[in-house]
């Protein structure tokens, strides 16, 4: 039997379903996991987000120069592995000793391929990029993280897009139950009307541009009087938003929303608008067949590559003009707001944490059958 061992600087409650699936995927190809596993910085702790596996590992963690270095001894873990596994990130110095030495072992890196919001410049991102030809494999988040990876001049061959996904079978599952008439009585409960309404569904703070997206909402509330708005989630910015609502009786600010709830507040929209950073969130539109309109940006998460454009939901340029009536448009639109609802459903079956597993075990029967590279040729 081979063995991988998986190592993440600390672990989320959301990938708990990927690492049980994986761990059993991985045994059915003869092939035995161990998972590593340490705690987050303190602000990652205030998050409580952390999960727990019982077959998991714990590793001791000590964060140093304002949390800039992460020391996470794994070495027990790794000597009697013929495959090691890591996150590729600068902090992370345990992992250097293996990706430049240990010629008898399999090193793979596992991450977006660059800093998507850093300067390539700089001297992070090229310590970075000099590093990430030190592995075997990698495992690119989405198809976007593969041109990053390549440019570093690693082999396409080696790489495996994982196609980043958490686990949606409950909100699936939750969205097909709803009953037939549930969509007014939830607006009805919730003091929405029965026109078109957009929902915004995050955290409210400067990097999602809720200040861009009641600006539009005005727009379109201006063009289309029976426009309404609802927003779901919190953060540092709910008392701006409470006090837009209080301005707008139209627009309703409802916190936050989860499990059955939040299933039940996208299925009673018809939009999802996010003018700013779009992430896994992309999903929710997907699977609750909302489509979803965000702008070109840089600052996207790698799940951005999930969204096409006409296809499964709209992506306009950073104007607001161009937001507004790209959203006024689909709105007038019971057909093209059917056809891109269809769309996402096929979307939400494609991103699936089911796949993503299934992607990673084949990067791993590909990496261990490959000879070692480690970035040598």
């Amino acid at each position: 039997m081979k063995r991988v061992t998986l190592i993440q600087r600390r672990l989320t409650h959301y990938r708990l379903p990927f690492f049980e699936t994986l761990r059993s995927e991985l045994a059915g190809l003869g092939i035995e996991l161990t998972l590593g596993c340490g705690q987050g910085t303190r602000l990652e702790q205030s998050k409580n987000d952390a999960g727990t596996l019982a077959w998991a590992r714990h590793l001791p963690t000590t964060y140093l120069a304002g949390d800039r270095i992460c020391v996470q001894p794994f070495g027990h873990l790794a000597e009697q592995a013929d495959m090691l596994v890591v996150t590729a990130e600068n902090k992370l110095v345990n992992n250097l000793p293996y990706q430049f030495g240990h010629p008898n072992l399999r090193v793979a890196l596992w991450g977006h391929g660059a800093n998507l919001q850093g300067n390539p410049n700089s001297w992070r991102e090229r310590f970075k990029a000099r590093v990430a030809r030190r592995a075997d494999w990698w495992f690119g988040y989405t198809e976007m993280s593969r041109p990053l990876i390549a440019r570093n001049g690693f082999p396409d061959d080696r790489i495996t897009i994982l196609n980043n996904s958490v686990d949606t079978s409950a909100m699936a599952q939750q969205h097909e139950s709803l009953p037939a008439g549930d969509r007014a009585a939830w607006r009805r409960a919730n003091g929405v009307g029965s026109g078109p309404v957009g929902i915004f569904l995050g955290s409210l703070y400067a990097g999602k541009r809720i200040d861009f997206l009641f600006q539009a909402a005005q727009a379109m509330r201006q063009e289309l009087p029976s426009f309404e708005l609802v927003l779901v989630g919190a953060g540092p910015l709910q008392p701006m938003v409470e006090a837009f609502c209080r301005a707008n009786p139209w627009a309703h600010c409802l916190g936050v929303r989860n499990g059955l709830e939040k299933v039940r507040a996208l299925a009673a929209c018809d939009v999802m608008l996010n003018p700013g950073l779009v992430g896994l969130g992309v999903l929710d539109s997907f699977v609750c067949r909302v489509p979803m309109l965000t702008i070109h940006s840089d600052f996207h998460g790698p799940e951005i590559a999930y969204l096409n454009h006409g296809q499964n939901g709209l992506m306009t340029a950073n104007d607001l003009a161009a937001y507004v009536q790209a959203a006024l448009g689909l709105l007038r639109s019971a057909e093209e707001l059917k056809r891109l609802s269809l769309a996402c459903k096929e979307s939400g079956q494609r991103y699936s944490v089911a796949n993503m597993v299934r992607h990673f075990a084949d990067g791993v029967q590909g990496c261990l059958a490959a000879p070692i590279w480690r970035g040598k040729h």
